[in-house]
């Protein structure tokens, strides 16, 4: 069996700003709190909102599977996912070598889940500012919706909670792996670096759609704000003083990070 050889990460750090009010749904057991029909998700500890990891990296991996044409399966009755069974069809699929696969795929030769995608909390700043004005519930507002009976015309309302627009959630942090096979060859570590547009490609797919519930009705609209590109490479982890991390990219939304050479810059970073 080959082996498998981290040859560094690059990683995306930034912030998450709200363009309208973000609902990301919390558990059942918070109905009690505020009365709200929908509340958001919260930390336990601080009762902050905050955008779960999972909820960015899945949303990303959805917008990619539709925008890339993948084909879905069932994994549960009312869910419908891609994730490749065959080895021929994973070497073929961007999506699935980015976000990985689950291990009862019993596949040869695949490699580690490569994207990593932290959890981002309101940032210092926002929590400031929503302290000093008067929100309907702690940072977060209560959205009052009414479904209209089509045929008596009879209204029920219901209450959605959200963070409210101009939120801003961070440190974002991603991390992509860099991965090769036995020792390595050039051409594998460019391959895998031209995967990392599929991260930055999922991204902006999202700042064109929307996170969380809601978004046909408004909610979830969001931007990336402050965004940097770094690398680590392998030798750094080895030797931190004499290898320092280098800057790839900066910029103020996503589109401006995939006009970057990543190839070039990391290759440079990877020989120094």
């Amino acid at each position: 069996m080959a082996s498998i050889q981290l040859q560094g990460k690059i990683f995306i750090i930034g912030e998450i700003e709200a363009m309208t009010g973000l609902h990301i749904g919390g558990s059942a057991g918070e109905l009690d709190i505020g009365g709200v029909d929908k509340p958001v998700i919260r930390n336990p500890l601080t009762r902050e909102p905050y955008i779960p990891g999972s909820s960015l990296r899945g949303k990303m991996r959805s917008l990619l599977d539709r925008h890339l044409n993948k084909p879905l399966r069932r994994d549960r009755p009312q869910v419908r996912v891609h994730e490749c069974n065959r080895l021929a069809d994973y070497k073929e699929c961007s999506v699935c070598q980015v976000f990985g696969i689950a291990p009862s795929r019993n596949m040869e030769d695949t490699m580690p889940t490569r994207l990593i995608v932290r959890d981002a909390l309101l940032t210092a700043e926002t929590r400031e500012r929503f302290n000093e004005i008067d929100t309907d519930m702690l940072y977060t507002e209560v959205k009052t919706e009414v479904v209209i009976d089509r045929i008596t015309s009879a209204a029920t309302p219901r209450q959605n909670e959200r963070v409210p627009a101009e939120a801003t959630f961070g440190p974002l942090e991603m991390v992509h792996s860099l991965y090769t096979l036995d020792t390595g060859s050039e051409g594998s570590v460019d391959s895998e670096i031209a995967l990392f547009d599929t991260v930055l490609m999922g991204m902006e797919l999202i700042e064109d759609d929307y996170l969380g519930g809601s978004g046909s009705r408004g909610s979830g609209k969001i931007a990336f704000r402050k965004l940097k590109v770094i690398f680590k490479s392998r030798k750094h982890y080895e030797n931190p003083q004499s290898v320092p991390i280098a800057t790839l990219a900066e910029g103020d939304g996503v589109s401006a990070l995939r006009k970057a050479d990543y190839q070039s810059q990391i290759s440079a970073a990877m020989q120094a």
